[in-house]
């Protein structure tokens, strides 16, 4: 939470320069509260892994989250048991006359197969252009992230010619920018996906901003519209045994998959996973949830619609 300082004190000043979060007294008295509502569309397989996950991290804030969860009603999930999907899940439909504060839509194992050939696509496609006027913010992770961009921006996804597995450095971008407050200059994000976008075709549209990048793993974080379309390529959100589980699933089919990259120690699989994502997650979804949902969204949520 930000702290509450007199208007004219001088460490104001200073506290901005050095991208310190802080509330003008008069901004905070006028201030109103409530609880953020935000919506999660689950495109993962297990979807009560995937849930877990973001709900881990979303609650990991002073600040009080509503959520709904909502599944593709054109596509019957195969590894969710009905049971689960029709207590705590509800469709598109269902929810499309409401207002959120925030949306995370999440990856899918569909990211080889072109997005109009995805069995679900033509109804993600109509919840992406919803977002545009019903969401404050909306957070897209890894294959949704892809779908996103090419959706909203013709932004290509290609294939790479090996899996990007593994957990990958990257370096912090701006201090500036809101989303990485608090970051080390260098932090780490898990990766696993058979696709990538490149950075050239993200510069070449004017609405996109390029926050970050890995050498190796390629772009990272992309946001249009001041933070109203965030686009992540990477799992911060993952378990520590996430890769693990994802490695000895295809070992065991027989597919071809290399260990996954700096996640054992010696990329030994006889070893102990070392875990260097998790603060960076922690971050990366507080300073969405607080600087880009919280502090700007409005108390009134029924205007989005009109916008």
């Amino acid at each position: 939470m930000p702290i509450k300082i007199p208007d004219q004190l001088p460490a104001a000043d200073i506290l901005d320069k050095e991208n310190v979060f802080f509330m003008r007294e008069d901004r905070a008295y006028h201030q109103e509260i409530r609880p953020l509502r935000i919506l999660i569309l689950n495109l993962m397989p297990t979807k009560v892994s995937t849930e877990t996950q973001l709900l881990r991290l979303l609650g990991n804030s002073p600040l009080q989250v509503d959520v709904d969860l909502v599944y593709t009603a054109s596509y019957q999930p195969k590894n969710t048991p009905e049971e689960h999907l029709l207590k705590f899940y509800t469709t598109f439909d269902e929810v499309k006359d409401n207002r959120y504060d925030g949306c995370i839509i999440t990856g899918a194992p569909v990211e080889q197969m072109p997005f109009e050939d995805v069995a679900y696509w033509p109804e993600l496609a109509r919840i992406l252009e919803w977002t545009k006027h019903n969401v404050f913010s909306t957070l897209h992770i890894c294959w949704g992230a892809q779908a996103g961009l090419h959706y909203h921006y013709g932004v290509p996804k290609h294939d790479l010619p090996e899996k990007m597995f593994g957990v990958f450095l990257h370096n912090r971008p701006d201090t500036h920018v809101k989303l990485f407050r608090g970051f080390d200059d260098i932090f780490y994000v898990p990766h696993s996906r058979h696709t990538t976008v490149l950075r050239k075709d993200v510069l070449a549209v004017p609405e996109l901003s390029l926050l970050s990048e890995s050498d190796e793993s390629g772009v990272y974080l992309v946001s249009a519209q001041h933070g109203r379309q965030i686009f992540v390529t990477g799992h911060s959100e993952y378990d520590p045994y996430t890769l693990k589980s994802e490695y000895d699933r295809d070992v065991a089919k027989g597919l071809p998959i290399s260990v996954p990259k700096n996640y054992y120690p010696d990329d030994d699989p006889t070893k102990e996973p070392v875990i260097r994502w998790r603060a960076h997650a922690n971050l990366l979804f507080a300073n969405w949830l607080n600087y880009y949902v919280y502090q700007e969204t409005p108390y009134d949520l029924s205007g989005l619609g009109a916008e």
